[in-house]
């Protein structure tokens, strides 16, 4: 494999691979970036609303039990 790539110029290597690699799994690297974008997006949600859960919990649950102590 190596002897065929060193009689190869350049810009073959550098230029035409990529672009050919590109222009043949392209649809395959944008449907798996979009499909960690959407779960790292689903996640966000989940731990912001998890979080609000937790903090709204603890502020009526802090603010009950002061009321009883007091």
């Amino acid at each position: 494999m190596r002897e065929i790539f060193a009689g190869m110029p350049w810009w073959v290597k550098w230029i035409a691979m990529p672009v050919i690699a590109l222009l043949v799994f392209g649809g395959l690297i944008v449907s798996v970036v979009q499909v960690v974008v959407g779960l790292l997006f689903k996640v966000l949600v989940f731990v912001a609303l998890v979080g609000g859960l937790i903090y709204v919990v603890r502020k009526f649950t802090a603010g009950s039990s002061s009321r009883g102590d007091w």
